[in-house]
This record gives structure tokens, sequence and C-alpha cells, in this order.
């Protein structure tokens, strides 16, 4: 698509700021309107679309995505969107170790375990901690006490929540990025400490960085959009 606008705006008011190309309101594509809770998100897809060149580039307007997730995706049924995130806690990264070597062991629990500690103080449950790949059930009060706080997070926030999750494979790493407690680097870095220790002993694959940086773009774009709404 060719750019066909002169300059982004902020448009609206407090809970319903939208923006408008060169005075024509953006919507999404199921042609809502494109309203959002905050000036500060308003701002930055307007910052987005003034920064397109002669022909748009739809990846790099991250945060007019999200915004249409939220609108179109998520606010129909936010209970099972918000519930299909919090079912990754069944099977939790940070509850999965390795049976070995020595060396990975450690760096999975030097990454994971002050993680599982942040669980239990914060939200008073534990999880079950396994060692290999055979699934192990959780325990159902911290299966419910995670459900309960996905269910709690707005259409805008389960919006950029829904790549966070997945990316790291981890419901608890999720709702400690939510909670300010993790920037995106940090959280990328722990959910995939198997792939740094595969890196030290193999070297790393042109591939795998390429699909690395892809992953880090992504959750970085996440979790700016979780810092412009409120908490």
């Amino acid at each position: 698509m060719k750019r066909f606008w002169t300059q982004a705006s902020v448009t609206g008011g407090p809970g319903h700021w939208g923006v408008a190309l060169d005075g024509r309101p953006l919507r999404t594509p199921a042609r809502a309107a494109l309203l959002v809770p905050t000036e500060a998100l308003a701002s930055a897809i307007a910052a987005e679309w003034n920064a397109q060149g002669p022909q748009v580039n739809p990846r790099s307007l991250p945060l007019t995505g999200f915004a249409n997730a939220a609108i179109d995706r998520v606010a129909p049924d936010a209970a099972a969107f918000a519930s299909r995130l919090a079912a990754y806690a069944q099977s939790e990264l940070i509850a999965y170790r390795a049976d070995g070597p020595a060396s990975l062991l450690t760096a999975q629990a030097q990454a994971w375990d002050q993680w599982v500690d942040w669980l239990a103080r914060r939200y008073d449950v534990g999880l079950t901690i396994t060692t290999g790949i055979m699934h192990v059930a959780q325990p159902p009060a911290t299966l419910a006490r995670i459900a309960t706080a996905f269910a709690a997070f707005t259409p805008f926030q389960l919006a950029p929540l829904d790549p966070i999750v997945t990316i790291t494979g981890s419901a608890v790493l999720a709702l400690a990025v939510a909670e300010g407690e993790l920037d995106a680097t940090a959280a990328h870095d722990i959910a995939h400490v198997d792939a740094r220790w595969q890196e030290e002993q193999w070297g790393r694959d042109p591939l795998a960085q390429a699909a690395e940086a892809s992953r880090r773009a992504d959750l970085a774009a996440a979790v700016a959009c979780l810092r412009l709404l409120p908490a």
C-alpha cells in the first residue's frame, strides 16, 4: 500500500482517543472506530503512521495492530481470550527442567527459580516442578489463580499479552511483564535460556539469529504497548 496521507493526528478525548489521517479517522479491519483508552497510545499510533515512507510497511505498525486486535478479536469475547492465555500455565515453561547436563540445569535454575518464588509471593500459589518433557498437572489452585489474574485484564491489555505469552511460553513470565517486573529483553532471555545454552555449546546459527531478532522485536512492541496503557 502506498502512503495516501500527509499527517496523522490524535483526536477525541479521555477514554476514547482516536487517530486521523488527514482528518479521516482510522478504522479497524472490521470497520470499527479505532478508539484507544489513553492519549499516550493514540499518540504512539499516530507516530507510527507519520513515520511511514512512500510505501506502508505493516510490520512497522505494531501498536496499530494491537489496537485492531483488541477491538476486533479480543473485545467480542475477552473472557475466552483470557482463558486461552491463562491455559499456558498448564504446561508452564519454568516448571519443566532438563534432566541434564548439570550446566543446563544450573542455567535453568538461575533463570527460573526466582519467578517460581515471585509467583508464590505475589499470588500465594506454587508450581509443581518436573524433570523431562512428560506432562505434569499443576495444582488446581494455581491454575485458578492465574486464570483469575488474566481475566482481570482489559481487551487492550490482552492483545499485547498474547504474543508475550506465546513467545515466552509462560503465563507466569507474562504476568511479571504485565506488572512491570520484567522488561522485554529480560523476558526473552529468561524464556530462551535453553537456546542460549545450546549456542554456547555449538555456536550460533544465522537462521536462528534471524528468528530471534524477529521474536525480540515482536516482544518489544508488545511490552511497549502495555506500558502505554493504564496499570
